[in-house]
Parts: C-alpha cells; structure tokens; sequence
C-alpha cells in the first residue's frame, strides 16, 4: 500500500543547514568557542521534511508551500526531486525569502542555530493563488498532511477550506500544530502536538512529569479536553524519552514507550511521526499499530544528528534488536 499510498504535504517549507567542525579553543575576541570548519550539508526541513520522509517510505508525495525567487529556494528544489518529492505545488512569492536554519555543529553537538525567514502573513491575493494551487492537487490523494511552523503559509481560511474538502472526498488528514499559531484545529482525523504543544492548545499548565505517562493526571487531563474540545478523529501526544500517548474519543489512552536506543538529536522526529503515523493508516493498520510504527521510526531517526529519515530496511534492522 505505501507504493501507491498518494499524498499531499503543504506548509511551512525551509532548507535546513548544517556547518560541522572542531572546537579546540576560545576565541581571544569574545568569551566563545572558535569553530574549525570542516564541512557543510543541507536537507530539506519543515513540511519539506515530512514529504522526505513518505517518500523514504515509499508513498507518492507532492508537496505545497510557498518559496522565494532565490538561491535558497533553488537548492530546496534540487534536493527534493532528489527525494521524489513532487515541487509542482510550491508557490514562489519574491517578497518573501526562502526560510533557512542554520546549524552549528561540533562534536555531534549543536552549538548554535541561525534562522532567515519571514512569518509576515499572507497577503490576500497571494492566500487565494494559494488556495488555488493546493486544491487542484487534492484529486487523487489518499491523504492530507499540514506541516504549520508558524511561519504563515497555513492560514485559518485556508485549513477551512482544506477540512471541508476533504471530509467531502474522504481524504484523511494529518496537522502537526503550532501554539503559538492560534488555529481553530476542530474536526481534523489526527492531530500530533508535543507534551508542550499539548499543554498549550489546552491552555493548561504543565506541572513535573510522572514516571508513567498512563497515569499522570496532567497530561490525561490534557488530552481528555482536547478530544473534548478539538473532536479530532485521533490524538497522538509525542513524549519524547517516554515514548507517545495514542487518545481516541471512548477508549482508554495508550501509553507507548520509546524505541530510541541512542538520542542524538530530536530535530524533525514530529516529522517522522506524522509521516509513518499517516502511512501506517492509509495501509490499513489499527490507530494502536500505527503508533508503534511511527514510535519505531522516530526511535531510529533520533539515533541521527539532523533533520532525517527512515528507510523500510533500518525499520526492520530495528526491530531485530
């Protein structure tokens, strides 16, 4: 199923970069580490990231955002067809760049991250040609999959419009929510905040971690107002070292521990999830073996320094273990 699997991926898209190096010394200048420079790399990120990951999963994406008239935006085209990712979708807007995040690495440790990007909102016209482009892309598609980093491209009017269509045409779809970008997020099939994430769409206070997710009342909380007030389809509470929180309206949440063996780096994990949590669906798996799929996935991908993805054969390299 995941060959044929089509999906639509639209957001905030970006490029992210990474500069790697040695540090051996304090510069004489300023109290900070002077790094030896020794290599580059750059991925797509963002929403550019969930798509990388279904397609890694062998799913047929095309994705949907808004880009610069840059060199930026050229080399984050380069590396999705590069990864089978459909650009067709990708809208250009010169006033706007092509969002960047620049990472310094040394050691395998982030030192510092440098972000150039715009989070100005759409103007009118620019949301309607849009609007436009991402649902001529709707016929066909399996799934829907809303990567919102605050950035601006996922508007209210949009994801409206978006949520009517596709209960229409029994499209399944995805959002992995921003706070801090107030949405009204009812009606969707799968929402995947963070702990944090979580707290704040509930405009709830977080208070110390328990032991065992299952029965910390916080965060049972949390979720029983969330399916109360969002009425998503399913709601997956991403936990980090403890695993993920799977919640559907009657039935008891299910607790699912980590798979991570090793943490190198949590950067695009919610995107790992989103991805395989959705194919894992559209290929007909249960809500409760979908979830021990993505968790499965997002343990290898933290195993990773960077933004990154799961091939089929380290998923069942991982599972041998």
């Amino acid at each position: 199923m995941a060959g044929r699997a089509r999906v639509l991926v639209l957001g905030d898209v970006m490029l992210d970069q990474y500069i790697w190096g040695r540090v051996t010394r304090i510069s004489p200048e300023a109290p900070v580490p002077v790094l030896e420079y020794d290599r580059e790399s750059v991925m797509p990120g963002g929403a550019a990231n969930v798509a990388r990951n279904l397609t890694a999963l062998g799913a047929q994406v095309e994705l949907a955002g808004l880009v610069g008239n840059d060199e930026i935006a050229t080399r984050l085209k380069a590396l999705l067809r590069q990864c089978r990712v459909g650009c067709d979708g990708l809208l250009v807007e010169g006033g706007r760049p092509t969002s960047v995040k620049t990472r310094i690495i040394a050691h395998q440790q982030q030192v510092v991250r440098v972000d150039r990007e715009s989070c100005r909102p759409l103007g009118a016209e620019v949301e309607s040609r849009f609007e436009r482009r991402v649902m001529q892309r709707l016929r066909g598609v399996d799934a829907v999959v809303v990567g919102d980093y605050g950035k601006g491209v996922v508007t209210q009017r949009l994801l409206e419009v978006l949520k009517a269509a596709c209960r229409s045409r029994g499209i399944w779809l995805s959002l992995d929510p921003k706070p801090v970008h107030a949405l009204r997020l009812e009606g969707l099939s799968l929402i995947t905040p963070n702990r944090k994430e979580a707290f704040e769409l509930a405009g709830m206070a977080d208070g110390p971690r328990g032991p065992d997710p299952g029965r910390d009342e916080g965060l049972l909380g949390v979720a029983d107002k969330l399916l109360g007030q969002l009425h998503p389809a399913l709601l997956l509470i991403t936990l980090g070292d403890q695993g993920m929180l799977l919640c559907e309206r009657g039935r008891p949440p299910f607790h699912i521990p980590t798979a991570a063996r090793e943490i190198y780096d949590v950067s695009g994990a919610g995107d790992t999830v989103i991805a395989s949590f959705t194919l894992a669906i559209l290929a007909g798996a249960e809500p409760v073996e979908a979830a021990a799929f993505s968790n499965q996935a997002a343990g290898v991908v933290v195993g990773k320094v960077g933004t990154a993805t799961v091939s089929p054969d380290e998923l069942l390299a991982s599972m041998r273990l």
